[in-house]
């Protein structure tokens, strides 16, 4: 029997490669002759470099930069064929750059991603691939754009710091500065949410929270949120809707709609590019099994997250998958119309979070075990 080992990080916990290991030796363990191919994945958000770097012979380099506090932190780059470099915002703006009480999105920045281009533009690299995901900020890309030569201004002429609360009180864009070498080149861009960049499914709204805001401020980073976006609109001449409504817009923060507006990359689900990268339909075309898994499935996991991606594709040769979750949200359900055809909850009920997050290697390789010995009956 042959399975097809594909999950994404369980964040906080394990890395896709560690998961992908775990699950196998669960396998193991109920079927020593059993054939298991490990093939850790991710959907744009973190990990996504390390899974791209491993599967097309890439390398890495690591860069001191500025953190999402605008403090040094040390970032890596990952280098593929074609002279294009796969750029992770989580690595100089990821949510777990910041300790849990210092997370504030209103006072992070993503200048460390900029500085990170500028480094590959040194290089004579002109290919990107960004991989939006993970991040502490929601500063609509100002800190990005800064550290490529924008300036910002508020109405009295005082430049602006490149943080979330800024958004709501830029009244001059110069882009006069802006590195040239920009103009020469091209920006794909992964993302693993569909969300715009406003509004109750938008960028300070869905994911505001996670970073720290409180309701108060989630109010005043939308409203912010708008108000950069009618800048955009001024600035590039589009309509404002379309960059306030524009799907994956809101990703990292309003990233997304950044990317498309100034550098006109194209926003793609993550998960596609990296299924293709892997050659996943070539591996799992004569499985028996496919099992996947994240750290947590619910509603978001339908806008392109890694299990709901694997099971779509598995559907097309009729494998059956298995998804494995360290926790099961509102609306994980709807995961079973998309192809996966049973999913099970690794963490015991009731466990505290920072104790479900130590154990939770043990308990997906438990879990493994009880899902193995189910299919064996």
């Amino acid at each position: 029997m042959k399975f097809l080992i594909a999950p994404d990080s369980f964040k906080e916990s394990m890395t896709a490669s560690v998961a992908a290991h775990t699950i196998a030796r669960g396998i193991k363990a109920c079927l020593p002759e059993a054939i298991t191919l490990e093939l850790p994945l991710a959907d744009g958000g973190e990990g996504t470099m390390d899974v791209l770097v491993n599967a097309l012979e890439g390398c890495k380099q690591q860069y001191q930069v500025t953190g999402p506090l605008f403090e040094p932190v040390k970032a890596s780059v990952g280098l593929i064929q074609d002279n294009t470099a796969i750029i992770e915002i989580a690595e100089a703006a990821g949510l777990h750059l910041v300790p849990v009480s210092q997370r504030n999105p209103e006072q992070t920045t993503t200048f460390g991603v900029g500085e990170l281009i500028q480094r590959m533009l040194d290089q004579n690299i002109r290919r990107f691939l960004v991989a939006l995901g993970g991040s502490a900020t929601n500063d609509g890309g100002l800190g990005l754009l800064v550290a490529l030569g924008a300036k910002i201004y508020d109405k009295s002429g005082q430049a602006l710091s490149p943080i979330g609360q800024s958004l709501g009180l830029v009244a001059n864009l110069d882009l006069s500065a802006l590195d040239p070498r920009l103009k020469q080149c091209s920006f794909m861009v992964a993302c693993d949410v569909t969300n715009p960049l406003i509004g109750s499914d938008g960028a300070s709204a869905v994911f505001g929270p996670q970073k720290g805001a409180t309701p108060e401020q989630v109010i005043l980073l939308d409203q912010g949120m708008s108000h950069w976006a009618k800048q955009l609109n001024r600035f590039y001449g589009s309509s404002g809707n379309s960059i306030e409504t524009l799907p994956r817009g809101g990703a990292a923060g309003g990233l997304g709609a950044v990317f498309h507006t100034v550098f006109k990359a194209s926003l793609k689900p993550g998960i596609d590019q990296v299924l293709k990268s892997v050659h996943f339909d070539r591996l799992c075309q004569d499985a028996d099994w496919v099992i996947t898994g994240e750290g947590a499935i619910d509603g978001q996991s339908l806008a392109g997250k890694t299990p709901v991606g694997v099971a779509r594709r598995a559907k097309h040769f009729g494998v059956p998958v298995v998804a494995l979750a360290g926790k099961l949200g509102k609306g994980y359900q709807g995961v079973y119309n998309e192809g996966v055809d049973t999913i099970l909850c690794i963490t015991p009920e009731g466990q505290p979070l920072e104790q479900a997050l130590e154990q939770a290697e043990q308990h997906l390789y438990d879990s493994t075990i009880q899902v193995v010995r189910q299919l064996m009956v």
